[in-house]
This record gives C-alpha cells, sequence and structure tokens, in this order.
C-alpha cells in the first residue's frame, strides 16, 4: 500500500529529497552533448523511418544492448524447440518470399518462447509479457519474426525502449522491483494503456507456451514479383486453445514448479504431442495506409479485423526438443532484421529501431561471428560476403577469396533481382512527437466490447492490487488515464484503491501504536 512503504520502496523519493532544491542536471550523450528531445526519433517525417545520424538514438540504444553479460538484457528466461513451417494457402500475389512458394512446402523453424522483465532463474507464471519468436531457414537466408504473444506493445518510438525496459527491471539502489518505477512509466505514457490493459487481463497469464497465441506485432511490407507492394501484419493462432492461469494458480506454481512453460513445452513435445499455429497475414495497400484513420504503423494499436480480416497461410509444427539448451537455445538469436527478398520493413518506428539494436545486442553477447553458430547458420544457403576475422570464427574463414568489393577475382557479386522495394518518401527530419496519437479509443474498444463483466472486474482487481504499492501521485495519474478510457473502468479501480490505502493506513496505526505507545496494555493489543 502506498502509505505503507520502507526505505527500499521510497528510494526514488528519497534520492529526490537529497537533492534539496537542486535543479536536474543537463542531460547529455555519453560524450557529454546536450540533448534537445529523449522522446522522440529522428525521423522523414512523422510517419517516416529513422536517420542514421540519430546519434541521441543510436548512442542511447547502442550502450543499452550492452548492459547485460552475458545473460539477454530482456527476454532472459525462455524455452526453445524446432520444427517445421508448412504452406497451405497460397499468398504468392503477395510475397515472391521463397518461404511462401507453394501450398505444402515445408521450411524448418527454430521458435523461443521467454517471459521479458525477468532475469533467467525467475518464474514462468509472472503477468508478463511473453516473447513469441520465430527462424525460418529458408533458401534466401534466415527470416527471423521477433513477435510476442500480443498484437501490441507498451510504446510506439524506440527511443523510449531502454527506460521502458529499465522501468520493469530492478531498482537501481534496492535492487528490487519498484512499483513506483513501473507505474510512474505507464502512467507518464499512455499510450502503453492498450498493453496493460492486456497485461492484466486473464490473458496476462498464459497457462505455459502451447496455450498463447503469437504475433509478428509489427507492421511490415510484402513484395510480390511484380515488384508490387502491400503492408502486412502476421498473426499465429494457437490451435491448442487460449488457456491462461488465475492469480492462485500462478502464484502456486511460481512456488512449486517455477519452470512450468519450459517444462509443459518439452514434456508435450516428448509425447508426441506436438503443439500447432495456424499462421495468418493482414494486408493493407499502400493508399488505405494514406488515408487510414489512424498510423497504420504505430505499434500500440491494431488493425481491426474487420477492416482487415485475417487470410489463411499456413501452420507453424513444433516436434523437437532442444539436444542442447544452452546450444540451441541459449545461443539462439533472433534478428528483425533477417528478412529474405519478398519481406521488407515498414516505417513502423520500434520496428526501425529494432533493425539496428537486436544484431547489435547478439554481436555484443555471442560475438561478431554468432552466425556461424549451428542454430543460427543459415544452413539452407551458401554465406558468401566480405566479413572476415573476428573472435571466435570457426570456419574457413573463406579460405582465399578477396575480402574487398570490387575486385577482378570472380567473388561474390550484387545481385540485382532481389532489390529493395523502391518508395518515395519526402518530409521533413525532426523528432517528432508521437505521444497524443489516440492513446484510449482502442482500449476502450477492448474494455467494452471484448472483455466480459466477470473479465472486466478481474482487470481491474489485478491492477489495482499492483498499483497500490505504488506512491499516491503515481496512482492518481494512473487513475486519470484509465478514466480517460472508460470512466468506469478508472473509477473502479479508484474504489479498490480507496479500500486497500484505507487497509495500509490502519494497520501502519496499529502497528505504530501496538510498537511505541508505552500506554497501550496487553489487552489494549489484544484487541486491536
Amino acid at each position: 500500500m502506498a502509505d505503507k512503504r520502507d526505505n527500499a520502496a521510497d528510494q526514488m523519493k528519497l534520492w529526490k529529497e537529497s537533492r534539496g532544491s537542486q535543479k536536474p542536471d543537463v542531460l547529455t550523450t555519453g560524450g557529454g552533448n546536450p540533448i534537445s528531445d529523449k522522446l522522440n526519433l529522428l525521423t522523414v517525417g512523422p510517419r517516416g523511418p529513422l536517420l542514421v545520424q540519430d546519434v541521441v538514438f543510436t548512442d542511447e540504444m547502442a550502450h543499452f544492448d550492452r548492459e547485460r553479460i552475458p545473460e539477454r538484457v530482456v527476454h532472459a528466461k525462455g524455452a526453445g524447440a524446432f520444427g517445421y513451417f508448412e504452406i497451405t494457402h497460397d499468398i504468392t500475389k503477395y510475397s515472391k518470399a521463397k518461404v511462401f512458394e507453394h501450398i505444402g512446402k515445408r521450411t524448418p523453424i527454430a521458435i523461443r518462447f521467454s517471459t521479458v522483465a525477468g532475469e533467467s532463474g525467475s518464474a514462468d507464471t509472472v503477468r508478463d509479457p511473453r516473447g513469441f519468436a520465430v527462424k525460418m531457414y529458408t533458401e534466401d537466408g534466415n527470416w527471423d519474426l521477433t513477435g510476442n504473444n500480443t498484437p501490441v506493445f507498451f510504446i510506439r518510438d524506440a527511443m523510449l525502449f531502454p527506460s521502458f525496459i529499465h522501468s520493469q527491471k530492478r531498482n537501481p539502489q534496492t535492487h528490487l522491483k519498484d512499483p513506483d518505477m513501473v507505474w510512474d512509466f505507464w502512467a507518464l505514457r499512455p499510450e502503453s494503456l492498450h498493453q496493460v490493459s492486456f497485461l492484466f487481463s486473464d490473458r496476462g497469464i498464459p497457462d505455459g507456451h502451447r496455450h498463447m497465441n503469437g504475433y509478428g506485432s509489427h507492421t511490415f511490407k510484402l513484395v510480390n514479383a511484380k515488384d508490387e507492394a502491400v503492408y502486412c501484419k502476421f498473426h499465429y493462432k494457437t490451435d491448442q486453445g487460449i488457456r491462461n492461469l488465475t492469480v492462485e494458480e500462478a502464484n502456486r506454481l511460481s512456488a512449486s514448479d517455477p519452470d512450468y512453460g519450459i517444462h509443459d513445452l518439452y514434456e508435450s513435445i516428448a509425447a508426441g504431442n506436438y503443439p500447432s499455429w495456424s499462421f495468418y497475414i493482414q494486408v493493407m495497400t499502400f493508399q488505405q495506409a494514406e488515408k487510414f484513420k489512424f498510423n497504420p504503423f504505430d505499434l500500440t494499436k491494431i488493425w481491426p479485423h474487420g477492416d482487415y480480416p485475417l487470410i489463411p497461410v499456413g501452420k507453424l509444427v513444433l516436434n523437437r526438443n532442444p539436444t542442447n539448451y544452452f546450444a540451441e537455445v541459449e545461443q539462439l538469436a533472433f534478428d528483425p532484421s533477417n528478412m529474405p527478398p519478398g519481406i521488407e520493413p515498414s516505417p513502423d518506428k520500434m520496428l526501425q529501431g529494432r533493425l539496428f539494436s537486436y544484431p547489435d545486442t547478439h554481436r555484443h553477447r555471442l560475438g561478431p561471428n554468432y552466425l556461424q553458430l549451428p542454430v543460427n547458420c543459415p544452413y539452407r544457403t551458401r554465406v558468401a560476403n566480405y566479413q572476415r576475422d573476428g573472435p571466435m570464427c570457426f570456419t574457413d574463414n573463406q579460405g582465399g577469396a578477396p575480402n574487398y568489393y570490387p575486385n577482378s577475382f570472380c567473388a561474390p557479386e550484387n545481385q540485382p533481382q532481389v532489390r529493395e522495394h523502391r518508395f518515395h518518401v519526402s518530409a521533413d527530419v525532426a523528432r517528432y512527437n508521437s505521444a497524443d496519437e489516440d492513446n484510449v479509443s482502442q482500449v476502450r474498444d477492448f474494455y467494452v466490447k471484448v472483455l466480459s463483466e466477470e473479465q472486466r472486474l478481474r482487470l481491474c482487481e489485478n491492477i489495482a492490487g499492483h498499483l497500490k504499492d505504488a506512491q499516491l501521485f503515481i496512482q492518481k495519474r494512473a487513475v486519470k488515464n484509465f478514466t480517460d478510457v472508460h470512466p468506469e473502468y478508472g473509477a473502479r479501480i479508484q474504489a479498490l484503491l480507496d479500500k486497500y490505502n484505507a487497509e495500509g493506513a490502519k494497520k501502519k496505526t496499529v502497528k505504530t501504536y501496538t510498537q511505541h505507545s508505552t500506554y497501550a496494555t496487553a489487552k489494549d493489543k489484544a484487541n486491536l
């Protein structure tokens, strides 16, 4: 409760008080250069791609990627397995990618499921988004779909990603999870309302990894053989059916079987009960994107299925457990910039940031030759380039082939036929503030139209049960955001918080009276 706090819970408040009237420091890069805007990427227009010259972002992200050695900064706890992707429907009119070449085609895959915020030894049954990353070993190189079990995310601008993850991790002084950090960030960034509502709903604690959906989440681009392009989103729906844990079940399993998700997946495959997911796409034309009512590249929003229906594509099947967890799961590295011809990025700011962040992380965590590791190697094609040397190179290092380009000695050549789709961009380069791009409409639909009355009650109870441990001013700001979504949403959470805060105040009064009053008799204390 907000009124029952110790020094660890109040660390940030006490730190602020220790500064007295001292003004905030000047925000700078690692090189000491002042920063004008730490909330928005430098992009070509409000919906355009980011620029390499955005040194504020690269300074932030490159340092963030190197914060943990050797554990993953995020998605540290995970389970993995192997199988295949089989095409059941023809979508070659949308994409020339070989993975979609014909009905019946199978492509080897690896999938890793994970929690996001917890460390490697944390429990599988915590309330946390789940990573759902798919690696497809295609003839044109690997295709990595680094998705989640939710179609949306907490933020829409990659500049905020390190701060978001920091807020979900541990307090830098107390090394404890800190509700003030979590809710302070969420309440200050109302675009998180959609994902927060999903997270604290029944689906916030999946029953293992087999009973949840997966989503590419981002907007991507598909390009066909005629060089015609559309935007798309990827969905994978569990064939086992959605199943979630209650709070009580999750707490019990956290103590009795903290590796429940890993255990369940392994045992299912070992028993021949192979889990599968039906794979779909949504498609939006460039013309539709231009006229759409909101930014179609906004990761905090979905594309309504009524307007952009799911188109069936194929099926993901897992039929092999890893032979060694470290070699095949811990070293398994997903990189959204791994896209074969026919699949390209959109201007989605979060995706654009991840194109840099993920491979940079892997080069730090696993080394510059991480793609030579068997589990990451694009083994269905031949790698030929001008990259050489580096630690842990265990191939022939491309022998005596020239290591410079251009050259006159029959070394790897450009392939003009796989040139990226051409598109026009023209806008002013600036840091466009995307904080207020309608943060409530889709959340209101989720609360009113998707959830039942019982589910709405549990959602509010789950939120209040977590929010009660944040300071009162943070509670107030968060409730204001939920009220903006729907008056009932905010009122229900506030009523529960009033109850929790009153109980906390009473307990604090009793504790103070019984411990410090020299006039309280034994009978008084017993009655209390």
